[in-house]
């Protein structure tokens, strides 16, 4: 049995003592998940590589102003997708809303977690700025 296997089995039967250990805290409760994460494929709207900067613009349009899962967590979805493929570039997402509304998801301007970034624009807004120049 190999040392990651002989860990994956210690975290399994000891998860209280796990998150303990590495969170510096003792939860309340734990529940043990499965770990096996489903892989659905995903298309991204567009996908751009810019020269000379070597850098990835993703873009999103989006009619509604709430989806399922919440836009937030399919951009960071997508982002996992794309640092996947493209590891070497840096990677820019936007959010562009096509239609006006006063859903506040469509008004929080950056979402970040950690370390990842998307930024959302309600482009259907009064934007005086032309789309394609």
């Amino acid at each position: 049995m190999s040392i990651d296997n002989v860990c994956r089995y210690l975290s399994e039967q000891y998860p209280e003592s796990f998150a303990t250990w590495l969170l510096g805290r003792t939860p309340a409760d734990v529940k043990d998940l499965k770990t096996e994460l489903s892989v659905e494929p995903v298309r991204a709207d567009c996908i751009i590589l810019l020269n000379p900067q070597e850098e990835i613009l993703h873009l999103e349009f989006q009619v509604a102003p709430v989806s399922i899962p919440p836009m937030p967590i399919r951009m960071l979805d997508y982002y996992a997708k794309l640092r996947r493929q493209y590891s070497f570039y840096p990677i820019e997402q936007v959010v562009i809303y096509l239609k006006e509304t006063t859903a506040n998801a469509v008004f929080i301007e950056q979402f970040t977690d950690t370390n990842t970034v998307h930024t959302s624009v309600p482009f259907a807004f009064g934007s005086k700025t032309p789309l394609l120049c």
